[in-house]
């Protein structure tokens, strides 16, 4: 027999569901960002062939894959741990990504991200897709805050999957941008990766502002939206 208040109820557990799926994958992409890494990739695999380029990126993205998986695995565990309470880290979480957007308005890579000598001692290391390009570069701070934010306000073993496959997708699109570096510098061009870099700016600094009002509001500061 139809029932239309149970269609309506699963009608709005998949829009929810679609809802943290889509800010999951963006969240974590925003500040996972390989166009952002593509000129300190291309300064580090300088004079490599096309198929070191790839090992190199496979490398990178791999670490960050296992990397932000294990922070996404073991959040809850973290969070009991330190005695941690979601709407605090959301507040912490907030400042620390619009710290990293600020700079990403100003088409440059945060400090967080990627420190100064980062890429002249990448360049001397056979292992430069682990440190630094996998961990800082990628996985670095604000993806790590990001994902253990949202492994807070999961409370579904459908929320929990949707961030582990939008970090599996996210390390997906980091190989296949940084392995095609060459070709992906050239179709964009600096103007493009800078213009690309301060969009996504702009939106991890909403989405930073978003994470601060919920943490407030969480904590009955304010009245939720």
């Amino acid at each position: 027999m139809f029932d239309p208040h149970a269609m309506s109820l699963a009608g709005l557990e998949n829009s929810v569901y679609v809802r943290f799926s889509v800010l999951a994958l963006s969240s974590i992409f925003f500040l996972v960002d390989p166009f952002a890494a593509l000129p300190t990739f291309l300064a580090v695999t300088e004079g490599a062939d096309a198929g070191k380029r790839r090992r190199i990126a496979g490398k990178a993205s791999l670490t960050a894959l296992v990397f932000l998986s294990a922070f996404a695995v073991g959040g809850q565990y973290i969070f009991k741990m330190f005695g941690i309470t979601l709407p605090a880290f959301e507040i912490a979480g907030g400042i620390i990504l619009l710290l990293i957007g600020l700079d990403m308005l100003e088409a440059k890579r945060s400090p967080t991200q990627e420190s100064s000598g980062d890429t002249v001692a990448a360049a001397n290391k056979e292992d430069a897709g682990i440190v630094p390009l996998g961990i800082p570069m990628l996985a670095g701070p604000g993806s790590i805050t990001s994902v253990m934010v949202l492994v807070g306000q999961a409370q579904t073993r459908w929320q929990m999957a949707a961030i582990l496959g939008s970090i599996a997708v996210t390390a997906g699109i980091c190989y296949l941008v940084l392995g095609n570096s060459d070709r992906v510098g050239r179709a964009l061009g600096d103007t493009g990766i800078r213009i690309l870099v301060r969009i996504m700016g702009l939106l991890l600094v909403a989405l930073a502002v978003q994470y601060f009002v919920n943490g407030l509001s969480d904590l009955g500061v304010i009245s939720k939206p």
